[in-house]
């Protein structure tokens, strides 16, 4: 007699080997990331790409869901910028596309490595606008933001796809790059042996560019020859992990050296070259300059207003193009940093590059006077409380902690704690970057702790906090050890404006009244209310030691802040408000 359950399970097995010996495109996705080790991905999930975020988990790859995409391409640009290695978003077509494109285009500027994947529409139903689902040509819509963009239009072109993705994100210059996916092809099987073969594993994909012998010894007579040198470093230098090679070269040759914001903690901030608390006078004075990852851009005057106009330059920079961008560069070099570093060192004859004592005592007077200056501001409590007293507390908390990371976005959150709070260790801070943009505070916290596995604290402006404040809802739900901060004075730069015609809100007022430790325990975080600095030192202490999700609400003075902080120049001079006679009602 036929046992009846042999046929199915013969059937089940035969079948169970048949797809065995099939693949399709989501898990080619998943195999290409997996073997060039990309171990997390930022993202919102939707049609198409759904199954690929579940088999991507399921496979092993760490998801992080968020709430909008712009703040989980925030949150990858700041993964590649900490690690080296590309972050990676994964958006939905047309409008989710279009949300991650904001972070995308930001880490171009910011020159952090970024691949955001997007499943977008059917090739045939949007070249002839048929009105497909989310219908858009993505590619010709990122192609002016990113370094690159690239499109895979058959499922035996992903492994091509997602290489040439991550390889043109790391190399050179860093930089956004877009990789569109259509759902047919995401969906489109093929044999399993086949599409392995079509999957490569990058081989040296940021490779060590050497500068030219000759350009290292015109870039060491220059600084030989100095009276008054400087170095700035940028975040490249910070993103480049030459740390011990950049300290080399800073004690070994005695140039003072001014950090731009997120490479403050590559030397300690307190250290003797340091000439940040003088920055104005260094500026002002250096006879030759030497830009280790930085750029003359807007962040510093395009090397005018405030330099001296008969500096010399010397740009250290792995892209060729950035040279004479603004001023002409006597000594450029260009490749990456720990080679130049390297090719500095083995070039220069001992004792060749001397700081002058005088140089480096007049900028070490000017910084005490500073210090003192801001010694006696900190040591003000007026009330309510000011951005400076809310600040100083956070510095004294952090000050034990060099471990914790520090993100900071706003106008005069951003600007004063800048100023206020120091940094120990090299790219623990993390703030608005050169586009200046709001709204990377929650993306870049999230990052910070997923990548890292340590505490975060996110200072934030109340208005900067508005862009991505629904993302304390993924902070929660991971269970992230992120305490954020907000400096709560109403309004945008400060919440005391008015509307001359009536009671709806002036162009600047927020809600004064807003409670955003409640959204903390809403989502099931800690919520603390501060309305001293004491209050904030003890919140923020607890928090911290709770290790886990929490916000302080810190009520700062309506009237605090200034319009724009410290870039209040860059507005425009036209009719001030002040002589603009209200209209009648």
């Amino acid at each position: 007699m036929t046992d009846p359950a042999g046929p199915a399970e013969t059937d089940t097995e035969a079948t169970a080997e048949a797809q065995a010996a099939l693949t399709d495109g989501y898990h080619l996705v998943v195999d290409a990331l997996k073997l060039n080790d990309v171990d997390t991905i930022y993202g919102v999930v939707g049609i198409p790409i759904t199954d690929l975020a579940r088999l991507a988990q399921a496979q092993g790859i760490r998801y992080i869901g968020f709430r909008h995409e712009s703040n989980a391409g925030h949150a990858a640009a700041a993964a590649g910028y900490l690690t080296q290695k590309p972050g990676i978003a994964l958006t939905v077509s047309a409008p989710g596309f279009l949300n991650g494109l904001v972070a995308l285009a930001n880490a171009t500027t910011n020159c952090f490595p970024m691949v955001q994947i997007s499943g977008s529409s059917e090739r045939h139903l949007v070249d002839l606008k048929q009105g497909d689902y989310e219908e858009m040509d993505q590619l010709a819509a990122a192609q002016p933001f990113v370094k690159a963009a690239y499109r895979v239009s058959r499922v035996e072109d992903i492994g091509r796809g997602i290489a040439r993705a991550l390889r043109t994100a790391i190399s050179g210059r860093p930089g956004g790059v877009y990789l569109d996916i259509p759902a047919q092809v995401l969906g489109s099987i093929m044999d399993a042996e086949e599409g392995a073969k079509t999957l490569s594993r990058l081989v040296d994909p940021a490779p060590r560019q050497l500068p030219a012998p000759e350009a290292v010894d015109r870039a060491i007579e220059l600084l030989a020859g100095a009276e008054r040198p400087l170095v700035v470093l940028g975040k490249g230098a910070a993103y480049a992990q030459a740390d011990d090679k950049i300290r080399e070269f800073i004690e070994s040759t005695g140039v003072p050296y001014v950090p731009m914001s997120m490479a403050k903690g590559l030397l300690p901030d307190d250290h003797p070259q340091s000439a940040a608390t003088a920055r104005s006078m260094a500026l002002k004075k250096a006879d030759v300059v030497m830009l280790v990852g930085a750029r003359l851009n807007w962040l510093l005057n395009h090397g005018q207003t405030g330099w001296n106009p008969d500096a010399k330059f010397i740009q250290v920079d792995i892209e060729p193009k950035e040279m004479d961008s603004n001023q002409p560069i006597a000594a450029p070099l260009v490749g990456d940093i720990e080679s130049v570093l390297d090719a500095i060192a083995e070039r220069t004859k001992p004792g060749q590059i001397a700081t002058p004592a005088a140089w480096k005592e007049e900028l070490a007077a000017r910084s005490a006077t500073n210090v003192a200056k801001m010694a006696k501001r900190l040591e003000a409590d007026p009330h309510p409380m000011q951005f400076m007293g809310a600040l100083k507390a956070v510095r004294d908390v952090l000050r034990e902690r060099p471990e914790i990371y520090l993100v900071n976005e706003g106008a005069n959150a951003l600007d004063i704690a800048r100023n206020v709070i120091d940094m120990h260790v090299p790219r623990h801070r993390l703030d608005s970057g050169t586009w200046g943009v709001m709204g990377i505070g929650m993306g870049y916290a999230i990052a910070a702790a997923v990548e890292s596995g340590q505490p975060v604290v996110a200072v934030e402006g109340d208005s900067a906090f508005g862009f991505s404040g629904m993302e304390l809802e993924t902070i929660c739900r991971y269970k992230l050890p992120v305490v954020t901060v907000i400096m709560n004075n109403g309004g945008v730069y400060r919440g005391d404006d008015v509307n001359p015609l009536g009671d709806a809100p002036s162009p600047t007022t927020l809600m004064g009244a807003a409670r955003h430790d409640l959204m903390a325990e809403a989502f099931g975080g800690k919520g603390y209310r501060a309305t001293t600095p004491a209050e904030v030192t003890a919140a923020l202490t607890e928090a911290l030691a709770a290790g886990g999700p929490a916000l302080i609400d810190c009520e700062i003075d309506p009237s605090a802040g200034t319009e724009s902080g410290h870039i209040a120049h860059l507005n425009p001079k036209g009719i001030t408000v002040g002589n603009i006679t209200p209209a009648k009602k």
